[in-house]
């Protein structure tokens, strides 16, 4: 009985051990598991704090480059900038009224000139501020000034997001590459020499025409008595404005008369210049007497009075109706 008790007691024991060791084992895998967890999350947190650092220097460096031509705004003395989705300056709306033309934010502009939309950007994708160099290019868009500005048609940027080969990163500094365009073919010696003379022509002519123009404008010596191409108050087309205005004096028809040719000028030019040059028209040399000469159509005259134009007395700056010109310009002399 005692070697019976015996055996039972180590039977009991080592089935202990063997439960004791079965336990272990099958912790084992659950604890490796939770660790196995717990480095991952510490690597996805780790991940995702540099990812996050990643996208916060892109978009920094976003706000150094021009939403349009990709620019950076260091390589402009001034840094100047402008925002893409603020409000017009008031240089730029001062320019659109004389253009007769209303805008009150910049992505209608941008869209009219550059053919880019900028009203669904995103912050972490799209820079928010465009050059001055874009600027200057819309102005010059709208206005008739000769502006030296150098901008590719097809140099708008693509934007993609940020990634491990992010160019936005790599050359914030200096701003982004646009493509080179071809260089235009040249032509041939010969065709040179034949453009060089046709040149020298055209500007023998000018000349001939620019002094005889000088003559009859000194003839006639109507600048204080006639209004100035200047003074009107909306940027017209060149053609309108030469069509408004006297062919001799270059200013805006006074008492405009017609000839049998179809030229305007202002009766007191026509007058002195057929006094001084003989009975024939100063623009195409064709016979005209002073009893040739008759009144425009009415139709011509109610487009003419109804032109705004400044008023040329000095600190008045009311803007009237050239019909109503002369009456205003009374006023001025009673006071």
């Amino acid at each position: 009985s005692l070697l019976a008790n015996n055996d039972n007691r180590e039977m009991a024991a080592s089935l202990d051990k063997v439960n004791d060791a079965m336990t272990r084992m099958l912790q084992e895998p659950f604890h490796r598991g939770q660790n196995l967890n717990n480095s991952m999350q510490s690597i996805e947190k780790d991940a995702f704090s540099v990812n996050q650092r990643e996208i916060e220097a892109h978009q920094v460096n976003l706000q150094h480059l021009c939403r349009i031509c990709g620019g950076s705004f260091k390589n402009d003395l001034y840094k100047r900038s402008h925002p893409v989705h603020g409000p017009v300056d008031d240089e730029m709306q001062a320019l659109l009224r004389k253009k007769e033309r209303k805008a009150t934010s910049w992505p209608d502009l941008l869209n009219k000139v550059f053919k880019v939309d900028v009203r669904g950007d995103m912050d972490t994708i799209h820079p928010t501020n465009f050059c001055h160099n874009c600027w200057s290019v819309v102005q010059r868009k709208f206005s008739n000034v000769p502006c030296e500005v150098y901008f590719p048609r097809k140099g708008t940027m693509e934007w993609h997001p940020h990634s491990t080969s992010c160019d936005v990163c790599g050359t914030s500094s200096h701003g982004l590459k646009r493509k080179k365009q071809d260089p235009c073919p040249q032509g041939g010696k010969k065709l040179r020499i034949i453009a060089e003379r046709a040149r020298r022509i055209m500007y023998a002519r000018s000349q001939k025409q620019v002094n005889s123009k000088n003559i009859m404008k000194k003839i006639t010596n109507c600048k204080k008595i006639h209004l100035s191409t200047k003074m009107l108050t909306v940027d017209y087309p060149a053609d309108f404005v030469k069509s408004i205005s006297c062919q001799i004096c270059e200013h805006i028809l006074a008492d405009p008369v017609e000839t049998t040719c179809k030229h305007l000028f202002c009766r007191l030019c026509i007058l002195k210049c057929l006094k001084v040059i003989g009975s024939y028209c100063p623009s195409c040399r064709y016979p005209c007497f002073p009893t040739d000469l008759v009144d425009p159509v009415r139709s011509f005259l109610n487009i003419l009075n109804a032109l705004a134009v400044k008023c040329p007395v000095k600190n008045c700056h009311e803007e009237i109706t050239l019909g109503k010109c002369s009456r205003h310009l009374s006023s001025h002399k009673e006071k």
